[in-house]
Formats: C-alpha cells, structure tokens, sequence
C-alpha cells in the first residue's frame, strides 16, 4: 500500500460562488477581482498587525461553463488558516457588505482538510504596473470534483478509502498522463456539509484530461459516492489574492 499523503497544516476554508439571478459573469468576476479581493488581501495584514488570525494564502478558482452552458458554480475561494473557522450564523452576503456580495449569492464558508498529492508548480507572478496582488495566472486545464457522498455513509471508512485506495489510483494515471498537480481536501464535518470533499486535478492542457479518462480504473469509490449529485467542474484560470 502506498503511504497515505500528510494533511496541510490548519484548515483549508472554502466559499463556494455563484452569481445572483440577473448578474453577468462579467460583472461577478469584475467585482470580485476589483473590489472584493483587494479587501480581502487587506483585512489579512490588518489582521496579522493587530496580532489577530488571518488566512496565510487566498487563491480563488474561475470554473467554466458547463456542456450544457450552465455554470453549477461559477467560482471558488480557498484560504488557508491555522484552524477552521465557525459557521456564521447569516451567510456572508445578507446584507452585502461590498459590490461583489451584491452580485454574488449568500455564500458560507466549508471548513476542509488539504492533503497535496502532487506537489506540481503553478506560477505566481505579482503584477509590476498596479499593486503585486490580486494577480492571475493560467496555463493549465483544471478539473475540479465537488465529491458528494450518499445516504448514510462511514465517513471513517470512506475517507481511509479515498486516501489508501483511490489517492494512489489518480496518483498513478496523473503521472502516467501527464498531470502535475493533485490535491485531495475532506470536510472536517462531512455530515453537515453538501459534499463530502473536493478533488482537484492539473493538466497541462484538456488532452491530459481525456488520456486520464481513458486510463483510470475503477477502484471501489463508486461505493460511496453519489454519482448524479457529484460535480465536476473545468477551470483554466485563477486569481492569486495570498501566495
């Protein structure tokens, strides 16, 4: 058996993103980037001066339209803190508080535990005409899997499954594809969450995605997870707030 990834320091907070009825794309990511971020980058070195917690990286994921030209979600923000955060009573966005909660959907933060897999390089290049940070990059052809499980489940047995079984599974057929970077993150309460994790991995380009379809083998994840409730998702950008 291969040896089971460590976790990532602290907590892997997650706030799933999806515009409001009657808002653009356009207008989401604008306000986002511009308003949003920068508030975000901010509030954190305020924070860290004051001697309070703050997140140490804040990067955000851009997901593309769906086959059907529906976006499921159209975003991800991911900042890392030394422990979980609660569950705020309102969702964050009611009442809007900036521009972009007033595009976004109420959102709530899902406290996650990161293992990185496979550790591969993504650029991170501050910008040299504005401020360094929020920057972008892309480059790469992402997968995202929003993992949900069914009815029932051992949680127990289910995440050792998907570290001891699966993980060395989509290890091997990355590597053998050519995909560089995989990181696997659980819900630290699965039972009060949508999804159970997130699964994300990194091609160079969507031909490592079709050569990892047609190579990966079943493993015996099916058992747990919900096939119809299961999302996945395709990105070939982020926004870099906290390297």
């Amino acid at each position: 058996m291969s040896e089971r990834p460590a976790a990532t320091d602290g907590a892997k907070m997650m706030y799933l993103i999806a515009r409001r009825a009657g808002v653009t794309r356009e207008e989401l990511v604008a306000n986002w980037f511009a308003n949003h971020m920068p508030a975000v980058i901010q509030g954190q070195k305020d924070q860290a001066v004051r001697g309070r917690r703050f997140a140490r990286r804040y990067i955000a994921t851009l997901f593309d339209a769906a086959a059907d030209g529906t976006w499921p979600w159209d975003g991800v923000a991911q900042l890392w803190w030394d422990k979980a955060l609660p569950r705020p009573d309102v969702p964050h966005g009611e009442p809007p508080t900036d521009t972009f909660q007033e595009k976004a959907a109420p959102y709530v933060p899902w406290a996650t535990r990161e293992y990185v897999v496979m550790d591969g390089e993504l650029p991170v290049t501050p910008n040299t005409l504005n401020a360094p940070f929020p920057a972008t990059r892309s480059g790469f052809f992402k997968v995202t899997f929003l993992v949900k499980a069914t009815a029932g489940t051992d949680y127990d047995a289910f995440f050792a499954h998907w570290l001891d079984v699966h993980v060395p599974n989509v290890r091997n057929t990355m590597e053998a594809v050519g995909g560089f970077r995989y990181v696997v993150s659980h819900s630290i309460e699965p039972g009060n969450e949508p999804f159970a994790g997130m699964a994300e991995l990194y091609f160079p380009d969507a031909s490592g995605w079709d050569a990892y379809k047609d190579h990966i083998t079943a493993d015996g994840m099916e058992t747990w997870v919900d096939g119809p409730g299961m999302v996945v998702l395709r990105s070939g950008t982020e926004m870099v707030g906290i390297p």
